[in-house]
C-alpha cells in the first residue's frame, strides 16, 4: 500500500545554453508528489504518516522553494553570487528563514543561506525528480515521484528495497537504536 504526499515549490531557474524563451531567468510554481511504499503498519493502520513524510522530505526540500535553481556552469551564477556579496546576504540575513538542511550530491548542492541550489544538469522536470530521488531514497521508501512545473510534468517510478522499522505507535520511522523521535516509544 502507499502514502501520497505533495509539496507546492516556488522557484526560479534557465535552461543555459538552450533556445527559445526557456533560455531566460523566470519562475515557475511546481508541484512534487511524493509515493511511498510500505506495509500497513498494525495498531497505527497506515504506511506511514503523511505529516512525517512531509517533514523528512520538507527538511531538504525547502532548499527549492523560493529560490533561485542554476546548472554550475551557467555564467548567471558568479554574477548573481558577486550581488548577493556587495548586498551582505551571501552568507545569510536575518530574514531569511526559510532555510532546508544543506546538501551536496552528485547532482546538486544547496546553499539554504543564499536560497541558491547549484545543478549538474539542467534544472527540467526530469531533472527533479533525479535529485529528490538522490535525496530522500535512504530516508523513504520512495516508489514513484511526479514532478509538473508549469505545462511540464515527469513521473519515474523506483524499486524498495529497504526494510525501515517503524514505531507501532505513530508510525514513524525508528532511529538507530530502536526509539521513536516524535512519540518516545522504544524497541523491547
Amino acid at each position: 500500500m502507499r502514502s501520497i504526499t505533495s509539496f507546492d515549490l516556488q522557484y526560479a531557474h534557465r535552461f543555459y545554453g538552450f533556445s527559445g524563451e526557456a533560455q531566460y531567468l523566470h519562475g515557475h510554481t511546481g508541484v512534487l508528489t511524493l509515493e511511498v511504499e510500505d506495509s500497513v503498519n498494525k495498531g497505527v493502520n497506515m504506511v506511514y504518516p503523511c505529516n512525517e513524510i512531509k517533514k523528512v522530505a520538507w527538511s531538504l526540500l525547502q532548499n527549492f522553494d523560493h529560490a533561485l535553481v542554476l546548472r554550475q556552469d551557467d555564467p548567471l551564477l558568479p554574477a548573481i553570487l558577486k550581488v548577493y556579496e556587495q548586498q551582505g546576504i551571501k552568507d545569510g540575513h536575518p530574514q531569511n528563514r526559510m532555510k532546508g538542511e544543506a546538501f551536496k550530491t552528485e547532482l546538486a548542492t544547496a546553499y539554504p543561506d543564499c536560497r541558491l541550489v547549484v545543478t549538474k544538469e539542467t534544472m527540467t522536470v526530469e531533472g527533479m525528480i533525479k535529485i529528490v530521488y538522490e535525496l530522500l531514497k535512504d530516508k523513504l521508501n520512495i516508489v514513484k515521484i511526479t514532478f509538473s512545473s508549469g505545462v511540464n510534468a515527469a513521473s519515474a517510478a523506483f524499486d524498495t528495497h529497504k526494510d525501515i522499522e517503524r514505531c507501532p505507535l505513530c508510525g514513524v520511522a525508528l532511529d538507530e537504536n530502536g526509539g521513536c523521535p516524535k512519540c518516545g516509544y522504544m524497541r523491547p
